[in-house]
């Protein structure tokens, strides 16, 4: 299969690439190296095309004998401040859909695309008495005051979280978010109107080797790293107890290359949705502790009660579906990936 991988050189797509080509199918790699994935002067892999998926012009000759896309590209991260919305969308929206139009000129109709975790916004909660709960967001006075739980809207107490499958309502709590609702409904109307067949891929924490480090778009388990090789220890925002699931990026690899294989084969007006995790949620302060375990500095996370108002308290991923449709099972488990990770390479 010919598969053109935008986002080549990013942490995910780096690792898609080499397991594509590793099963024998010719990858055409195309990444813009945007600043808050890359480095200045970072060097492409060999044979990367640098070109902005924005420009249709730039695609078209890439697209010719495509069977396949595989879509990683996007601006990622929270976002750090207001200024970072028309980012967002002109990367992730913008990108997608002049993507979307270049593939269905060029006749490619197969796709997988990446999504995240955080259409979801806030997980799935439950109080003991009075069943199923939808909380709205988190006030500032009741974070301020230490607060960080959902609450029953009845009788106040402490929600419980359950897992989350992908037909759970979608709930964007930040700029980033939004962008990737956006995304799947782009996607999900071109396979329509294409028509085509696609998977949208809904990862969770990925961490792994050649993550980038010390960006305010970097993953949590990278910024705890830094912390302690700087000999601080890593903090933990809210009480530490926040449920996260961990996915190693050698495994969400594998879920983008079984879910190409599925794209190939489903028939057309198909759009699909997957959670990519491990299956193995842990609480934030002790996903901070495996990777101080890792490097051996004997340092605690020290938890802080500092919050930021996107953030969520819960969002644990079923990966029940992901098992049956596409066999995937996480291989990696995250009581030896993480601590692993803490001298694993990493990016600049």
């Amino acid at each position: 299969m010919k598969v053109l991988l935008t986002g080549s050189d990013g942490f995910i797509g780096g690792a898609v690439a080499d397991q594509l080509e590793a099963a024998g199918d010719e990858v055409v790699r195309v990444d813009l190296l945007i600043p808050e994935a890359h480095a200045a002067g970072t060097t492409p892999a060999e044979g990367t095309h640098r070109v902005d998926v924005r420009d249709a012009d730039a695609l078209a000759p890439l697209l010719r004998g495509v069977d396949a896309v595989c879509h990683q590209a996007a601006m990622v991260g929270a976002g750090v401040t207001v200024a970072d919305l028309p980012s967002y969308a002109s990367h992730n929206d913008l990108g997608t859909a002049v993507l979307l139009a270049a593939m269905h000129a060029a006749g490619v109709d197969r796709l997988v695309v990446a999504s995240s975790m955080v259409v979801y916004g806030e997980g799935r909660y439950a109080c003991t008495e009075h069943g199923v709960q939808v909380p709205g967001p988190r006030s500032r006075t009741a974070l301020d005051g230490g607060d960080f739980e959902n609450h029953c809207g009845t009788c106040g107490r402490p929600l419980a979280w359950e897992t989350v499958d992908e037909d759970t309502r979608l709930d964007p709590r930040s700029s980033y978010a939004a962008s990737k609702v956006a995304t799947e409904h782009y996607v999900a109307a071109w396979a329509r109107q294409a028509p085509g067949a696609a998977v949208a891929l809904r990862y969770h924490n990925v961490y792994g080797p050649h993550m980038p480090r010390d960006t305010p778009y970097s993953g949590v388990a990278a910024l705890f790293r830094s912390a302690l090789e700087k000999g601080e220890p890593p903090n933990v925002f809210e009480d530490g107890g926040q449920m996260r699931d961990f996915v190693h990026v050698r495994d969400v690899a594998r879920a983008n290359v079984l879910a190409l294989r599925q794209a190939a084969a489903a028939p057309s007006e198909t759009f699909s949705t997957y959670n990519v995790c491990s299956g193995e949620p842990l609480p934030i302060r002790q996903v901070a502790s495996l990777v101080a375990d890792g490097l051996g500095t004997g340092l605690e996370p020290v938890v802080s009660g500092r919050y930021r108002l996107g953030d969520v308290r819960h969002i644990v991923a079923s990966p029940d579906k992901a098992r049956r449709d596409l066999g995937f099972t996480a291989a990696v488990p995250p009581d030896e990936g993480l601590p692993a990770f803490a001298t694993a390479p990493l990016r600049a």
